[in-house]
């Protein structure tokens, strides 16, 4: 009896021992999972694989940033209910943030954002203290800003020069409200749709034409079915690192500490980049698409009605346009 007793004994031992053992482990192997839509090749992906890249380099045993692209873990609409859910731990949406928060639409008005200067100072004068709290309300914390880009248009029907060249083309845009009026005013029939859609529907013909930065362009091989590529330049898209307020929260503090400071101390290399990745991208695009120039102040001169209605719908618009356009000076 007593044999049994200290077999039992040891057993429970051993028993509580592996679990123990077991939780150390699991604690300090906390997996964030990112999911974005960037293909190889696009500046999602080298973003993303930067920071796990830096994260993990930092984070040692207490957590693994660990990237999926390529829509792998859903499209922008599921990624955002992802994680509000806390199945994922980071996403990268751009354009679909105006969905979110309305404040966010501000980065949807043409010619707005001048240059990546001129975004250096929106980002820590206007988007960090005056966009970036609002999103918390919903569930979601920015913790960092990075880059979709300066988008162009591209289409198989004819050269874009001017607004009245867009007219009828059937154009993909993401699912954004403001991107969808801005083309309606250009005379345009703009068709929101994920991005993993579009190469297909550009293929077969159920669209015309679409707008994207080069590296998404390049990266999604939308030259292999485009025939023009029109530099319009028409909107600078921010891209967020997004985490749920839920996720972000059951994190240790030190965890959190290290992945904002790699999240944000890698902006001007994201700028960089980016800048980078543009000139290359259009040198290699000249054999496959025709490029062409476009009449900017002709787009801005169609653009007034637009930022007349967005100051109007939206609250404290006014003023945000008004300071983002004096950073400018």
């Amino acid at each position: 009896m007593k044999k049994l007793t200290h077999v039992l004994i040891l057993a429970a031992f051993v028993a509580g021992g592996l679990f123990i053992a077991q939780e150390r482990a699991d604690a300090k192997t906390i997996e964030l999972k990112f999911g974005h839509v960037g293909a190889p090749g696009s500046l999602f992906m080298a973003c993303a694989d930067e920071f796990a890249k830096r994260a993990n380099a930092k984070l040692g045993d207490k957590a693994q940033v660990v990237a999926f692209g390529s829509s792998q873990l859903g499209n922008d609409q599921e990624l955002l209910k992802k994680l509000k859910l806390g199945t994922i731990a980071f996403a990268l949406p751009s354009t679909v943030m105006s969905s979110v928060q309305d404040e966010f639409g501000i980065f949807e008005l043409p010619y707005l954002v001048r240059d990546r200067d001129h975004m250096r100072k929106i980002r820590d004068e206007v988007f960090w203290p005056m966009i970036a709290p609002k999103v918390e309300d919903k569930g979601y914390k920015v913790i960092a800003v990075w880059e979709n880009g300066f988008r162009n248009i591209t289409n198989n029907v004819r050269p874009i020069k001017v607004p009245a060249d867009l007219q009828d083309i059937k154009l993909r845009t993401p699912k954004g409200e403001w991107r969808v009026k801005m083309f309606q005013a250009y005379g345009a029939n703009p068709t929101p749709m994920a991005l993993s859609e579009v190469f297909v529907a550009l293929q077969t013909g159920v669209i015309d034409g679409q707008e994207n930065p080069l590296t998404q362009i390049f990266s999604q091989k939308f030259q292999e079915v485009q025939k023009y590529l029109s530099l319009s330049g028409h909107v600078y898209t921010p891209a967020y690192l997004l985490t749920g307020k839920k996720t972000w929260d059951s994190l240790p503090e030190d965890v959190q500490k290290i992945l904002t400071e790699e999240a944000q101390g890698m902006q001007e290399w994201v700028y960089e980049t980016a800048a980078k990745m543009d000139d290359e991208l259009l040198e290699q695009m000249k054999g496959s698409v025709e490029i062409n120039e476009v009449d900017k102040q002709a787009f801005v001169d169609a653009s007034g009605a637009i930022y007349e209605e967005f100051g109007a719908q939206v609250a404290g618009a006014k003023d945000m346009i008004d300071k983002i356009q004096g950073l400018a000076k």
